[in-house]
C-alpha cells in the first residue's frame, strides 16, 4: 500500500481517540471487540459517537473488519498505523508536510517530508510482510502463520532497531543519516544529497572508494557489528568538491545558467572531486558474535567485490578481508561494542530473534517468488478498502504526484509543498538511468 494523507486533515479529535483505542486494543486482540473500543475511547458522546468515528475510520481504510470474525470488532490496518505515526511526528514538530515517495524497497517505503521551517527530511516507513507469492502459490507456507498484526509488531521492531543502531553509529562518527525521531514503524532522519551506489556508473577513483567501503566493513567489525546487507542498494555516494572550486563556480554562475540543465563537465573538474560513502538500512545488522557471523561478514565483502568488478571493472589485488582477522579486532583500541550498546538500550535478544526470523522469511520469499511483488496477505484492508492501491505502486525511485497533508488546526497552504528530487545527480558523479 502507499501512504495517502488526504483524509488526515479531516479527522476529528474523536476519530483520533477511537483510532488510538483500536491500536491499544490490538495489543491483546487481533480483532478488537467493539465494546472494548467504546471503553478505551471514553468519548463524551458515548457509543453513538464511537460508532460515528468507527464508520469514518473504516471508510478511510484506517481500520477494517476481520474476515470470518466470530464477533463484532475491528483491526488496525497499516494505513491506520501510518496515520498514528504521522500524527505523533506532527505533534512533536518533526513533520509538517509530506511530499513524494522517492524509494520503494522490499521492506519499506521512503518519503520526502518537511518540518514547519521547510527543512526537507526523510520518512522511512517499515513494511515487513509486504512480499507475497502471487507468482509462486505453492510457497504460501512462508507466511501462513503471520497475521497482519504480527507484521505490524515486527515492523515496529525493525524501526526501533534501526533507530537505535543509527544513533549508536552516529555517536561513534560513522557516516550515516542523523536519526531525528522514531514512532511506531517509522523513522524521521536527515535528507542527504547523494545517489545510491547502484545508480552511479563511474567515480573519479574506484580504488579509493573500494578502500573506503572495505574500511567501513572492518570499522563496523571493530565495534562488534556486521551490516548484513552491505551492497549497492544500501550505500549512498556523496560528492564533495574543494571549497575553492565551489566558490569559483558560484562566481561564474550567470542567470542563464540557473536552469535544470547540468553544466558541461570538464575533466579537471571531475578529477578534483572526491566521493564519500554513506551507510543506510540497519534493521538486519548482527553482532560479530552471531552464530552465522562469518557468513554475513563474507557476504558483505563479496557483494562489494562483485559490484566493483562488474560496474567499475576494478579488482583488488589484496585478498580478504577475512572474518577470522576482523574478529580479533573487536573492541580493540577502546572501540565501543555497539552490539551490546543497542541491546542495553532496550532492544532485547527476544526482539532481535523475532525480527531476524521475519527478515529471513522475507528473504526466502524473494528468493522463491522474485522481488518487487506486493502482498495480498500482509494487509487485507487493501482488498476491502483501497481498490487495489498496490497495483499502482511506483517502481524503485519513481516519483509520484505530491501529496501534502495539513496538520489539523494549522494554516499551512499548498504553496509550501516540498520539491521532488528529480535531478539529485551532481557534477562529479555519472548516474545511470532508472532501472
Amino acid at each position: 500500500m502507499k501512504l495517502d494523507t488526504r483524509v488526515l486533515r479531516h479527522l476529528t479529535a474523536e476519530d483520533w481517540r477511537v483510532l488510538t483505542a483500536v491500536e491499544l486494543g490490538s495489543k491483546n486482540h487481533e480483532n478488537v471487540p467493539t465494546p472494548l473500543i467504546e471503553k478505551l475511547s471514553r468519548l463524551k458522546g458515548g457509543a453513538s459517537g464511537v460508532h460515528r468515528s468507527i464508520s469514518a475510520l473504516a471508510k478511510a481504510g484506517l481500520i477494517a473488519r476481520l474476515k470470518d470474525a466470530k464477533y463484532d470488532g475491528y483491526r488496525l490496518t497499516y494505513g491506520g498505523l501510518d496515520y498514528l505515526a504521522l500524527h505523533t511526528h506532527a505533534s512533536r514538530k518533526h513533520v509538517y508536510s509530506v511530499g513524494s515517495r522517492v524509494g520503494v524497497g522490499k521492506e519499506s517505503d521512503i518519503m520526502i517530508v518537511a518540518d514547519d521551517t521547510g527543512t526537507q527530511k526523510i520518512l522511512k516507513i517499515h513494511r515487513l510482510g509486504r512480499i507475497s507469492f502471487r507468482t509462486v502459490k505453492s510457497n504460501r507456507d512462508y507466511l501462513k502463520n503471520r497475521a497482519a498484526g504480527s507484521w505490524m509488531y515486527l515492523s515496529r521492531l525493525a524501526a526501533m532497531r534501526e533507530f537505535a543502531f543509527m544513533q549508536a553509529l552516529r555517536d561513534e562518527g560513522f557516516p550515516v543519516p542523523e536519526p531525528i525521531a522514531q514512532s511506531r514503524h517509522t523513522i524521521v532522519m536527515t535528507l542527504i544529497d547523494a545517489l545510491p551506489l547502484r545508480q552511479v556508473s563511474s567515480v573519479p577513483d574506484p580504488a579509493n572508494l573500494y578502500a573506503d567501503l572495505i574500511g567501513l566493513i572492518l570499522r563496523l567489525a571493530k565495534h562488534g557489528l556486521i551490516h548484513g546487507d552491505f551492497n549497492e542498494f544500501n550505500i549512498l555516494i556523496k560528492e564533495e568538491k574543494p571549497a575553492s572550486q565551489q566558490h569559483h563556480q558560484q562566481q561564474q554562475k550567470t542567470p542563464s545558467e540557473e536552469t535544470d540543465v547540468a553544466p558541461e563537465r570538464k575533466d579537471d573538474d571531475q578529477d578534483s572531486i572526491t566521493v564519500s560513502p554513506i551507510l543506510i538500512d540497519f534493521p538486519q545488522m548482527v553482532s560479530m558474535d552471531h552464530t552465522n557471523a562469518e557468513m554475513y561478514f563474507d557476504r558483505d565483502v563479496n557483494c562489494i567485490k562483485t559490484f566493483f568488478k562488474k560496474r567499475f571493472h576494478f579488482v583488488s589485488t589484496m585478498p580478504g578481508p577475512f572474518y577470522k582477522d576482523a574478529k580479533k579486532t573487536v573492541g580493540r583500541d577502546g572501540a565501543k561494542r555497539l552490539d551490546a550498546a543497542v541491546e542495553a538500550s532496550g532492544f532485547t535478544k527476544k526482539m532481535a530473534k523475532d525480527l531476524e526470523a521475519a527478515i529471513r522469511e522475507q528473504q526466502a520469499a524473494i528468493d522463491e517468488g522474485g522481488p518487487g511483488v506486493e502482498s495480498d496477505d500482509y494487509d487485507d484492508e487493501d482488498d476491502d478498502n483501497d481498490e487495489d492501491d498496490e497495483s499502482s505502486q511506483a517502481g524503485d525511485g519513481e516519483q509520484e504526484e505530491q501529496n501534502v497533508f495539513i496538520v489539523p488546526n494549522s494554516n499551512f497552504t499548498e504553496d509550501g509543498q516540498v520539491e521532488d528530487l528529480d535531478g539529485l545527480k551532481t557534477l562529479g558523479l555519472k548516474g545511470k538511468g532508472k532501472s
